[in-house]
């Protein structure tokens, strides 16, 4: 996602008028109907919302901005967000409670279903023009292609699940969190040394490309006024998602997540239309299967998206940015579908996509988020190449060298 998408706003009251009024009417209903730690989540999620827009912190655009022309800025303020996010985790995670209340990391498998399913997860960030959090902030924002990416992000969702148990079967090293494993410390020091060595590589082949770094983004705000309206700097995104990650393992008892929710939505509407999804084996783990039977609104990943387009919607009103085009050429909108459908059978395959694998997979001491970003790094290296089939104006890219 570009960050232009600031530049010569044309203010109008309108969407962020009506995304305080569905944020109050949402955090009423979830207060009667589940309690108030559903609607501290829906804040959260807005919360969330507004900081990926704000801060155009798209994982998408920052990887392909770096593999297409080596510049790093986005994977630098990834290497920050992750390093907040280690020094606020691992300890809590250690002790198994954050302000006296359990909690427990995004620990998966590492195997075949991992390095596959983030493989196309990769390919598919390029062609459906987005991520996870990206492809709701940016519709909430009033991207119209985006909701194309959603609708089959959320049928490639509900198809995994037909067929996760064969993939899960496949080999694998067992859940390992390092945290456990090593001790928070040793923990910690690894990973800051990770960060820091990716954070200076980007540098260094920024520099050998470019001869300097990228500079900054200005604003015509300033203080309060850039708060509200942006654009932030990169690292105000970066901070700012670990903090709310943070609050969220708080409240959840469980880091941030999103697409678990795209294949309960995808399974509530298949289960409407008579399709026996609760035969199948994924709907019959016992907490898979709670969701499947409870009202959308007690699922918490819901909440939390639908805060996170909601949150986007205020943040492009008051950015005087929201301004849905639905002149969307055919070729994108077919790599809005298949790059849907990637994302979408991807996640389920890799337990999890950029948010629940990479960040918060990380941010777990998690070594299958590791694997994430290795396989989904080079997934996003092929879907550069492939971009210019579908989006006129592109150059095919040469073969990665380098990282």
């Amino acid at each position: 996602m570009s960050r232009s998408l600031f530049m010569t706003p044309a203010r109008t009251p309108v969407a962020p008028l009506l995304a305080l009024v569905l944020l109050v009417l949402g955090a009423a209903f979830l207060h009667v109907s589940v309690g108030v730690r559903q609607v501290l989540l829906l804040v959260v999620g807005a919360a969330l919302g507004l900081t990926l827009y704000h801060a155009a912190f798209g994982f998408t655009s920052a990887w392909r901005v770096f593999i297409k022309d080596r510049r790093g800025a986005g994977l630098r303020a990834q290497m920050v967000m992750l390093t907040v996010a280690v020094l606020l985790f691992f300890p809590a995670l250690g002790a198994g409670t954050l302000f006296g209340q359990p909690v427990v990391g995004l620990v998966a498998p590492a195997g075949v279903s991992v390095v596959f399913g983030a493989f196309i997860f990769g390919i598919g960030m390029q062609l459906g023009g987005g991520c996870a959090s990206g492809t709701l902030f940016t519709m909430g924002g009033g991207n119209a292609r985006m909701l194309v990416t959603l609708l089959f992000f959320i049928c490639g969702s509900l198809i995994a699940t037909h067929h996760v148990d064969w993939w899960f079967s496949l080999p694998s090293f067992p859940a390992t969190s390092i945290v456990k494993s090593f001790g928070v410390i040793p923990a910690l020091l690894l990973n800051l040394v990770v960060f820091g060595s990716i954070a200076a590589l980007t540098v260094r082949l920024e520099k050998a490309r470019h001869g300097q770094l990228e500079g900054r983004v200005d604003s015509e705000h300033q203080g309060l006024r850039r708060f509200l309206r942006g654009p932030w700097p990169l690292v105000w995104g970066a901070v700012g998602l670990a903090l709310l990650n943070y609050a969220t393992l708080a409240l959840a008892g469980r880091p941030w997540g999103i697409t678990s929710a795209f294949a309960l939505w995808g399974a509530k509407v298949a289960s409407g239309l008579g399709v026996d999804v609760g035969s199948w084996v994924f709907w019959q783990i016992p907490g898979n299967a709670k969701a499947l039977a409870a009202p959308l609104w007690e699922d918490i990943t819901s909440v939390m998206d639908i805060g996170i387009v909601l949150g986007a919607l205020l943040a492009a009103g008051l950015a005087g940015r929201f301004a849905p085009n639905l002149n969307i050429p055919a070729r994108s909108l077919l790599a809005a579908v298949i790059g849907g459908l990637l994302l979408g059978y991807g996640s389920r395959l890799a337990y999890g996509c950029n948010i629940g694998a990479y960040f918060s997979g990380i941010a777990s001491g998690s070594l299958h988020g590791w694997l994430w970003l290795v396989a989904a790094f080079i997934g996003n290296g092929v879907g550069v190449r492939l971009r210019p089939l579908f989006f006129a104006g592109e150059r095919p890219q040469p073969a990665l060298s380098g990282c």
